[in-house]
């Protein structure tokens, strides 16, 4: 009866136990069951004991042999909020590059209080992670600041923080703002406005920089900035209801990113406001289905998926030269036009 397979949900099967079954010594089941010292065994061998692996319902702890080696092989990433289709395209360049080098990702939503997160960040921890991909930093960052304490090695995506003390991959937002401002000033637009995401955050602080610097090249004086609470259509709609109060002769909208702008379109239909006969309107992100809207948003495209690719590339390289300079990588956006910008009414 030693050799009996053991019931499903008796208990971890161990080595030892599918090498009674298979009736050889452990040494042989590690070798087995290892794709790259199968071959030091004979087939007869392999077969039976993969045949006692399966049947005793066997699963190596793959997170146990790699700590042995001192490395858990697996890469954690923090989000913002896992609901905002940005995120996803990142996590898959990412995951591309991390499968390809034999690396398992740990995901994590990190919305919340700072001490939220900081519980979060301790949960990594505590799972042993290889390094960090923080697509959550603001422009002062205590995480950041705790990874580089713990010696953890980490990689900002999407949003910078200052200081330029790790790595980070980055949307040119100088550049999405002047391709913004330049396409409506080329149709004739001259009260153009911005409504800017969180100033606490880079991608919100440097695209109001980018659209102040962008609006004093075309000398548009008294261009006008309203700060949404957050990157959501609610604080969208919210930002749109103040500027339009404030700023009755505006013809044209930058918003902080599609969501914002998703928050002017309600705002548009509740005051019974034209798009784009009375405003224009530009997002930022280029995020799925918005050709879809009515009228189809005009938009900045970023490189989501790239930027996940060189964020993990930049880590791999961390993990392999630990005394490597920080650096940071821009990538340029392109501007997708749709049907929500047109020449201002005359």
């Amino acid at each position: 009866m030693e050799n009996a397979p053991q019931k499903p949900g008796s208990g971890r099967v161990t080595i030892r136990e599918v090498a009674l079954h298979a009736s050889v010594n452990a040494s042989t089941v590690s070798r087995a069951l290892n794709p790259a010292t199968r071959h030091l065994i004979g087939d007869e061998v392999v077969r039976r004991v993969l045949a006692s692996a399966k049947a005793l319902g066997y699963r190596q702890n793959k997170l146990a042999s790699a700590l042995r080696h001192g490395q858990s092989r697996v890469i954690g990433i923090c989000l913002p909020d896992i609901e905002n289709p940005v995120f996803p395209p990142i996590i898959c360049g990412i995951e591309e590059e991390l499968t390809a080098d034999g690396y398992g990702v740990l995901i994590a939503n990190t919305t919340g209080t700072a001490k939220d997160q900081e519980r979060v960040l301790e949960q990594m921890l505590a799972r042993r992670v290889d390094g960090l991909v923080l697509a959550t930093a603001a422009r002062h960052d205590p995480l950041v600041r705790r990874c580089m304490l713990d010696g953890m090695p980490v990689v900002l995506v999407n949003r910078a923080e200052e200081g330029g003390q790790v790595p980070e991959v980055v949307n040119d937002d100088f550049l999405s703002m002047k391709l913004a401002v330049d396409h409506l000033v080329k149709l004739g637009h001259r009260h153009i406005a911005h409504l800017a995401g969180p100033a606490h955050l880079a991608t919100g602080f440097s695209r109001i920089q980018g659209f102040q610097m962008a609006t004093q090249q075309h000398q548009l004086s008294g261009a006008a900035i309203v700060e949404s609470a957050e990157f959501t259509r609610e604080a969208g709609r919210e930002a749109c209801n103040q500027l339009l109060k404030r700023h009755k002769n505006v013809t044209a909208i930058v918003a902080g990113n599609d969501l914002i702008a998703l928050g002017c379109y309600d705002t548009f239909n509740a005051q019974h406001i034209k798009c784009p006969g009375d405003i224009s309107l530009i997002g930022h992100n280029d995020m799925p289905l918005l050709d879809m809207l009515h009228p189809p948003l005009t938009t900045l495209r970023i490189q989501h998926r790239e930027m996940g690719r060189q964020a993990a590339r930049l880590l791999m390289g961390m993990l392999t030269t630990p005394s490597a300079a920080a650096l940071r990588i821009m990538l340029p956006p392109e501007l997708i036009v749709r049907g929500s910008t047109a020449a201002p009414h005359k």
